[in-house]
């Protein structure tokens, strides 16, 4: 039976939080101390993304110690350095030449409107991470993690295809599942152009009409891409950024191919995605200790990825006045949470 879980039955990971004081935008880190194969699937057309490359199955490095998420689009890149130094002050990272060298890919979301003009930092990153390395260290730290509007969550937003003003706030969400020994865990900044939908297949957050209301998404869409055929604009930027922690055994080739998989999760949430103006990307993460098959994965994994989606959207609250989905008249809830 598949049955959820708390974070901290997955142990050997940590996660933390850390936002830029005056901006609406943030930094989320997840922490493998002792290290974790990992993949990655790229499927949105304008990723901003750092050490991707590495996590190719016939590169040289098979394991990494951190991941960064961020906003501040580009710029925050640079909270990975930051990551990279508050593990190193650790003792975390392989030795290299007297020094000790985290691994730390990371991928940024578009928040620039909501920054104020400040972007996630080196300091805003090694926050973070301080944070993850303490919620590793303590699992009450863990199952405690806030959801919505944290981290790199903070300038989410979902429903970007129509007016600026019918889109809806969105955040960062997780979930987890165990079926027998096999456990996977989700976690998800989602900052999506499309709309969002439920288990159920009702729209709860997105481009919404004139009453407010959440709309169904493909005409609208279609629409705003006949104008910009007719007239092309300044692109909209956006990315949702997934992760995918299981405690199964994978190589970096099987961990890829469950990042590539677990892409299903977006299709079945999130209408549009995969689009030329999301850097959609999914990093999949193997503490390698119990047997699994890289399918068996990829199944729980997309379970636990789709509900994550949904609290991402369920945990925002309104900014600058920008409404969640908790402000609709019949606000969704997830069973899962």
């Amino acid at each position: 039976m598949i049955t959820p879980a708390p974070l901290s039955a997955l142990r050997g990971f940590g996660v933390g939080h850390s936002e830029v004081a005056g901006a609406l935008t943030g930094c989320t880190v997840i922490v493998t101390p002792h290290g974790a194969t990992c993949g990655v699937d790229v499927r949105g057309g304008a990723p901003a993304t750092r050490e991707t490359d590495l996590l190719k199955p016939e590169n040289m490095v098979q394991q990494i110690h951190a991941l960064t998420l961020s906003g501040g689009s580009a710029y925050g890149l640079a909270s990975a350095d930051g990551a990279m130094r508050a593990l190193a002050d650790a003792g975390y990272g392989f030795e290299l030449a007297g020094s000790l060298v985290p691994i730390v890919p990371a991928a940024c979301i578009f928040d620039l409107p909501l920054c104020a003009g400040q972007t996630p930092s080196t300091q805003t990153g090694y926050d973070a991470c301080t944070k993850a390395l303490a919620s590793f260290e303590n699992a009450t730290d863990l199952d405690a993690l806030a959801q919505g509007n944290v981290g790199a969550g903070l300038g989410a937003t979902v429903g970007k295809f129509a007016e600026p003003f019918r889109a809806m706030k969105s955040g960062f969400g997780y979930s987890c599942f165990r079926f027998g020994d096999l456990i996977c865990a989700a976690l998800v900044v989602v900052n999506a152009l499309g709309n969002i939908r439920n288990e159920q297949g009702a729209w709860i957050a997105g481009v919404r009409n004139d009453e407010g209301e959440v709309i169904n998404p493909l005409e609208t869409f279609l629409a705003s891409q006949a104008q910009l055929a007719a007239a092309p604009q300044a692109p909209t930027s956006n990315t949702t950024l997934g992760v995918v922690l299981t405690n199964a055994s994978l190589t970096k080739a099987q961990a890829t191919k469950v990042a590539s998989q677990t892409h299903d999760a977006y299709a079945r949430a999130i209408e549009p995605v995969h689009t030329l103006n999301d850097g959609d990307i999914i990093f999949a993460l193997s503490l390698n200790e119990v047997s699994a098959t890289p399918d068996a994965v990829s199944a729980l994994s997309n379970v636990a990825l789709f509900h994550a989606i949904n609290n991402a959207v369920i945990h925002a609250h309104e900014v600058f006045g920008i409404p969640a989905a908790q402000d609709l008249p019949c606000p969704p809830h997830n069973p899962f949470v």
